[in-house]
């Protein structure tokens, strides 16, 4: 298969211009998701016309996937855009009519995103009792306070102190432990219920960090991850409209879908060229060498490149770096994959005929009491369930009817994935029948959660920074190949780009969709130099 060749009305600029003078290079991108479309998307701008698009599964989207149900849509993976003030994320969407039918309660300012920022958040105990919700709000002000402590560390360049093994969930347990049990005014009875709230307070902040516990998340480092002023948007359409609006502008003949990719060969010499099957013509005036990347499908096919952007995600890497490069990668990138942090985050949907919770009742919280004194939030596989942190109510109801969206990650999540559905509506109804003490609750009429964990093209839900890692891992993941002191070597040969490999926006979709333009840029100020110097010499 060849590049997918395609015409491009910019022509305006000198960058455009030069290259329609030029043999195209050829430019490979792998992965169609949010930073494998939009690196597309500012090639095609820059008048870059050789490129093709390489996409494992039968979709476009990576990990945004909203599901039609009903009149409705449910997202099984990205939903918010989160914040509003130069989110790009948020600004395409707003400009193209997407967010219309945004209810005021879906623009939500909270730190922990719901459905709804109305309502009240429903704080059930194992044994069916309701927690008081001045006592709720009083745990979570503590809380509060101990996170902004975290994020001083690497905000204020504050020394990590040894015994909490800059662990965001060591020094939040101990710090908060400490703050409760001295407390002289509060009883034993009380104490303990902070205590049990604590472990679910954590679990949702797994469930948001995508880590398998809060445990595995560097202190040193926790506070580096930007958020952007401004409200959570839910997109009532589904997020996939804004992978619709990327890829719009993208002709289908790009975008090549199960096509997964076995090996990037890169460096290859002239030899390697033709043994890989490219007719090279060593007599082009303006290329006298073959392109120096070749990549390799599952289905045998070889594609040259001068340049490939590569999108996977890095859970993918983790699995398949050892073989999808050949030669392998320079030891400092492998060790910025191993160092860097990826878990899963899952959701379950369950809907219900009739709603059994109360009108103003915005999410169940579950806290078991038999966890205050809790060190590790890893559970044995026939206990999974118990890392469930919560069911959110979806609203508005004219919409979504009456759902539930429940929260678990990490390997939990990955046992919950292994079960089939009946045996996850089973466990999830008993659970609620637990918590709420209604034992009349009756199973979900429907059933629908994601797998991130299992999917082989995914494997994982967004990164973070696990303890032993830094920004530094980040940006190191991010370089392109080969390194630029490699002077020889054609550059930019293997571009890297998703979530993952932004620094400030790891875990978003706007630090996705940033990063595949950033090595779209990359490329066009690689041509916009060497033009302008060819254009220079040959005015002299």
């Amino acid at each position: 298969m060849q590049s997918c060749e395609i015409s491009s009305d910019s022509t305006d600029d000198p960058l455009s211009r030069a290259l329609h003078r030029r043999r195209q290079p050829r430019i490979v991108v792998i992965g169609a998701g949010l930073a494998g479309l939009a690196a597309t998307k500012t090639l095609l701008e820059s008048g870059f016309t050789n490129v093709t698009v390489l996409e494992a599964s039968d979709h476009i989207g990576g990990r945004v996937q909203s599901v039609q149900h009903g009149k409705t849509t449910l997202e099984l993976g990205a939903t918010w855009i989160h914040g509003a003030n130069g989110n790009p994320i948020y600004h395409l969407a707003q400009d193209n009519g997407l967010l219309e039918h945004t209810t005021e309660e879906e623009r939500s300012v909270g730190r922990i995103s719901l459905y709804a920022k109305n309502g009240v958040a429903h704080y059930q105990t194992n044994n069916g009792k309701r927690i008081p919700k001045d006592l709720v709000e009083e745990f979570s002000d503590l809380y509060n306070e101990v996170y902004e402590l975290t994020q001083e560390f690497f905000q204020n360049g504050k020394p990590v102190g040894a015994e909490s093994q800059n662990s965001v969930g060591i020094f939040t347990r101990d710090v908060l432990r400490k703050k409760i049990m001295l407390d002289p005014y509060e009883s034993e009875s009380t104490k303990k219920l902070k205590l049990s709230m604590l472990q679910q307070y954590l679990k949702v902040e797994s469930c948001e960090s995508s880590s398998p516990n809060m445990d595995e998340v560097s202190l040193s480092e926790f506070g580096e991850w930007t958020e952007i002023p401004g409200a959570h948007h839910v997109i009532p359409g589904g997020f996939i409209k804004v992978v619709e609006i990327l890829a719009q502008e993208i002709p289908s003949r790009v975008l090549c879908l199960c096509k997964p990719v076995r090996r990037i060969h890169w460096n290859c010499s002239s030899h390697n060229a033709e043994e890989f099957g490219d007719q090279v013509d060593h007599n082009q005036d303006q290329r006298p060498s073959p392109p120096p990347v070749c990549v390799e499908c599952e289905d045998g096919e070889r594609l040259l490149a001068d340049h490939v952007i590569l999108t996977a995600s890095l859970g993918v890497l983790k699995k398949a770096h050892k073989t999808l490069f050949s030669p392998g990668l320079p030891q400092d990138k492998t060790q910025a994959i191993q160092k860097l942090g990826i878990s899963t985050t899952d959701k379950i949907f369950l809907e219900f005929a009739e709603p059994f919770w109360s009108p103003e009742c915005n999410s169940i919280q579950f806290v078991w009491e038999d966890e205050a004194q809790l060190e590790s939030q890893a559970y044995p596989e026939e206990l999974w369930y118990r890392k469930i942190c919560s069911f959110d109510v979806l609203y508005p109801p004219e919409r979504y009817g009456h759902m539930l969206s429940g929260w678990i990650c990490g390997e939990e999540a990955l046992h919950m994935e292994a079960c089939d559905d009946e045996t996850v509506a089973e466990i999830c109804t008993e659970l609620l029948r637990q918590f709420t003490g209604k034992q009349d609750i009756p199973k979900p009429r429907r059933i629908l959660r994601s797998s991130w964990g299992s999917n082989a093209y995914i494997r994982g839900s967004y990164s973070f920074t696990r303890v032993g890692s830094s920004g530094r891992d980040v940006e190191k993941l991010a370089e392109p190949l080969p390194y630029i002191k490699n002077t020889k070597a054609p550059p930019l040969q293997v571009l890297f780009a998703g979530e993952a490999t932004h620094r400030k926006y790891y875990s978003t979709t706007h630090g996705a969709l940033l990063s595949g333009q950033r090595e779209a840029k990359r490329l066009s100020e690689l041509y916009q130099h060497s033009f302008g110097a060819a254009t220079t010499n040959t005015n002299n």
